[in-house]
């Protein structure tokens, strides 16, 4: 049983189409835009039950939830919750980024590059932090989910709130890694799904499912900035991944399930210009890039070793309750803390992150500020890639969802002193909805 969490960004807001600061101030209000990306994002959640929607009290966030609530037949019950109202950043609300950047230099300067070191006045002339409040405001938020949710029942909670508190509540899920809030990205009417289980000793496991989903809109995904953009994609389905064996370093090829997955990934990809292209040497992710590159022949696809597969040694080939006969404390390990475990005559995940960070920097300095590219590998080697990009550890590779020819957008910073944003992850096309319904299979 497990609890969803749905974090929902608001719709398109007259201070947003203005570049003003919102904060939490109530003079904005959503566009006819912003109403439309939240009907879309209400049909988008159509093919589950919501349970409970929660909002903040903001109207903006308010008139969102119930345009989301209006595709549900408008019986779900709504809850405003002040700990999910925006950061207070009382002496910028109204004024333009350009504003704030001429009258507040300094302070803005913390504001983009130390967020949670930033410290402003309030009109009594008190001084506060205002992520440091914000945080507070998640921990407490979180908490009340937790404390009212049960073992034994699945349940879906839709959460309405602003760009802020929802990366606040984001890193508290994720266990506050080091210099979160720049790490990631959240548009308009944008959906981020958590999946998470409780034991009945309390225990917590956490995955994500994706992270700012914007396909149900239009455009189906942000537009690039200034500097390199790549798209990060796991191969699409073959007959193990489908059957739950343990692929590894044996050369499994796509079944028509992930050669459709691929072909999905195309129309998705379709608007895009790629100049480059890297993918794992195995069978799979380079079948799996073709695909998205059928109309694109010219580029040459740059096939690297070091983005291949986990190798699971002696697990190769072997469905979970096999290596359960043979290696139970050890694949209990696995499960636990991935960390820990060395592969019987494989590799362990360390080794894998190494080697596929290695690589990942290496791509990432060859491109130009102006070229996209394309990079398909394996489960196990985006997750120690996206681990590393979210502030994570080796130990978290659980927490971060690969779907089947998902998708994952990475941003480049502008900036050596800010980290690389992790604009979109795992944007699974092919589905029906925006929910990742790829095989549960092994690595």
């Amino acid at each position: 049983m497990s609890l969803r969490l749905l974090l929902i960004r608001h719709g398109l807001s007259s201070y947003n189409r203005e570049k003003r600061i919102q904060g939490r101030s109530d003079l904005s209000s959503l566009t006819a835009e912003g109403k439309s990306q939240a009907s879309k994002t209400g049909a988008a959640l159509q093919s589950i039950p919501i349970h409970t929607v929660y909002s903040s009290p903001l109207q903006r966030a308010q008139d969102t939830a119930k345009e989301l609530l209006m595709k549900q037949g408008g019986t779900t019950e709504l809850i405003l919750e002040d700990d999910l109202l925006e950061v207070d950043l009382t002496q910028w609300s109204g004024l333009t980024i350009d504003e704030v950047k001429s009258k507040f230099p300094d302070s803005y300067l913390i504001w983009k590059n130390s967020p949670s070191e930033l410290t402003l006045n309030r009109k009594d002339g008190t001084k506060y932090k205002p992520i440091h409040e914000l945080t507070c405001q998640a921990e407490r938020f979180i908490n009340k989910i937790l404390s009212t949710y049960k073992p034994e029942e699945d349940k879906n909670i839709v959460v309405v709130g602003h760009n802020a508190i929802l990366r606040c509540l984001i890193l508290k899920i994720l266990g506050n890694p080091n210099f979160g809030f720049r790490r990631i990205k959240l548009d308009n009417a944008s959906v981020s799904i958590f999946n998470i289980n409780i034991t009945e000793d309390k225990q917590l496991s956490i995955q994500i499912e994706c992270l700012n989903n914007t396909s149900h809109l239009a455009p189906k995904f942000p537009p690039k900035g200034e500097k390199p953009r790549i798209f990060l994609v796991r191969h699409g389905e073959t007959d193990w991944n489908k059957e739950g064996r343990f692929q590894g370093q044996i050369d499994i090829p796509l079944n028509n399930n992930g050669k459709q997955q691929a072909i999905a990934a195309r129309e998705f990809l379709k608007e895009v210009k790629f100049d480059k292209v890297f993918s794992s040497s195995m069978s799979r992710p380079i079948e799996t890039a073709k695909i998205i590159l059928q109309n694109l022949s010219s580029l040459e696809i740059d096939q690297k070793d070091e983005l291949r597969e986990i190798g699971h040694g002696l697990w190769e080939g072997k469905l979970e309750s096999e290596i359960a006969a043979n290696w139970g404390e050890l694949l209990r390990k696995w499960q636990q803390s991935p960390e820990t475990v060395q592969m019987p005559e494989g590799e362990n995940i360390d080794e894998v992150s190494t080697r596929a960070i290695r690589c990942w920097k290496s791509i990432c300095k060859s491109l130009t500020d102006k070229e996209t590219a394309l990079v398909v590998a394996h489960d196990a080697v985006n997750k120690t890639i996206l681990c590393n990009l979210l502030g994570l550890t080796n130990a978290d590779i659980w927490k971060v969802k690969q779907g089947n020819a998902g998708i994952t957008i990475i941003d480049l910073s502008k900036e050596t002193c800010q980290p690389d944003v992790v604009t979109c992850l795992n944007i699974t096309s092919g589905s029906q909805d925006i929910f990742d319904r790829t095989a549960q299979g092994a690595l």
